[in-house]
């Protein structure tokens, strides 16, 4: 049921991210500093393009871990509202009861 190839590729974009997260924070101040040489700068802009496309955060995609959907998702129960739905009619989230669905 579940969509095993877009969930680990998100999870290999995360990893990715947190990986470069310095490094890409680092470059873009020196692209920010207004004191710094245009060669300075330019060069840390190269630099940053030569970063692998996947480690940027805009490119993670929140999805459900259950079932891969993209949308609708809960983000402190890390699933799809389809998803929380169908556990909680099964009774197997503790806490969360059935109101009138």
């Amino acid at each position: 049921m579940a969509k095993k190839g877009m969930v680990e590729r998100d999870l290999k974009r995360r990893r990715l991210a947190k990986k470069y997260e310095n490094k890409r924070q680092s470059l873009k101040a020196v692209m920010k500093d207004e004191n710094s040489s245009p060669e300075d700068r330019f060069k840390a802009a190269l630099k940053l393009a030569e970063l692998p496309r996947n480690a940027s955060p805009t490119r993670i995609r929140n999805r459900c871990l259950v079932t891969g959907r993209p949308r609708g998702y809960y983000r402190k129960l890390k699933m799809s509202r389809i998803a929380l739905r169908e556990l909680g009619s099964h009774g197997k989230i503790p806490g969360l009861v059935k109101s009138s669905w």
